[in-house]
């Protein structure tokens, strides 16, 4: 980044009349414009070595190896966003950061990929804009009711937790990461009322839950244990859906969704397309490893799309055998640009 390479000590003034203290002046005057710096992947075991100018609003220490938060992180007054991103900290090695009030004002902070077992205490941020903690060994969302109700962007994937709670608070919130927990059910999200995107693949969820939110763009059941596709008639701001690796066997609750661009219900039970007729926007449809046997009534089951699809995955589905599977399908779709993995000018 432009800021670190200020970090390098200025060459010395060709000027012998420049006043010591003049120099001295422009020295911490650059010192000043420094607010950012980036130690990514210098596997550094401690900070020793590093110099914090005063004036930091970033600081990124991702992939490292410190296990210990040095001090003088916790006295940069000014810092907005700290990554401890991909380090060896523990529940313990974190802990100073509860008392450091000198970086109350911290807006964003990444502890992602670490070694925690709990949620940290950041009751002292009172304006956490962005929190991440996911991929560490924590068993449970508690301790999430401490987090400011400002946060904007929650990630915990990669987990252990089994259940979504203390969360009501967080009004604000417009991005909900909870992918690869233990998760069962999709519960106390009522109060999320400007949530956008909601991320919960790869958990043990059976059943659609939305608890009435309505603005919700972005939304992935991935990899879980649905069945059916009953839940999201009433999500008609939904822009992407992914549902792929369920066992669902029926294409339903989707003539609703009239904003929908991208839909993935890839690698499921599906023997026919159903339910899309009427959708105007699609762009990708991702319908590979399921069952559907021929193109037959393709064209009526995506009328309301023929013009805006530009990719359709079928791939590993008997209809793939057809006679001119290509073709027909180039001849449904007018402005297809990938059919499968095959690419169109």
């Amino acid at each position: 980044m432009e800021d670190q390479q200020t970090l390098i000590p200025p060459p010395e003034s060709s000027d012998d009349h420049l006043p010591t203290t003049a120099a001295a002046s422009a020295a911490d005057e650059e010192e000043e414009t420094i607010t950012s710096l980036d130690l990514t992947s210098y596997q550094l075991h401690d900070l020793d070595s590093v110099e914090f100018p005063p004036s930091l609003v970033e600081l990124d220490l991702t992939a490292n190896r410190l296990s210990q938060l040095d001090p003088r992180v916790t006295l940069l007054s000014h810092l907005k966003k700290l990554s401890l991103r991909q380090n060896l900290f523990d529940d313990a090695g974190i802990e100073p950061l509860s008392n450091a009030h000198a970086i109350s004002g911290l807006e964003e902070l990444v502890l992602r990929d670490n070694k925690l077992t709990k949620i940290p205490d950041v009751s002292i941020f009172k304006n956490l804009l962005v929190f991440d903690v996911s991929f560490n060994e924590i068993p449970s969302s508690s301790g999430l009711s401490k987090v400011s109700n400002t946060l904007r962007e929650l990630y915990v994937s990669k987990n252990e937790v089994t259940k979504i709670e203390e969360i009501e608070h967080f009004h604000e919130l417009q991005i909900l990461e909870l992918g690869s927990n233990r998760l069962r059910v999709m519960e106390n999200l009522e109060t999320l009322i400007n949530l956008q995107e909601l991320w919960l693949g790869r958990n043990r969820i059976k059943t659609v839950n939305l608890c009435g939110l309505k603005c919700i763009k972005k939304l992935s059941l991935q990899s879980n244990r649905l069945t059916s596709m009953k839940g999201f008639e009433e999500c008609v701001a939904l822009e992407e859906l992914y549902l792929s690796h369920n066992g669902i066997s029926k294409m339903e609750g989707l003539s609703t969704l009239a904003n929908l661009r991208v839909l993935d219900i890839a690698s499921n039970k599906l023997t026919s397309i159903e339910d899309i007729e009427k959708l105007t926007r699609l762009e990708d449809l991702w319908l590979n490893d399921n069952q559907i046997a021929s193109l037959e009534g393709m064209a009526e089951a995506v009328a309301g799309s023929r013009e805006t699809i530009t990719t359709i995955y079928l791939e590993h589905n008997p209809c793939v055998k057809s006679p001119n599977y290509t073709d027909t399908l180039r001849q449904i779709f007018s402005n297809i640009q990938q059919i499968d993995s095959q690419m169109f000018a």
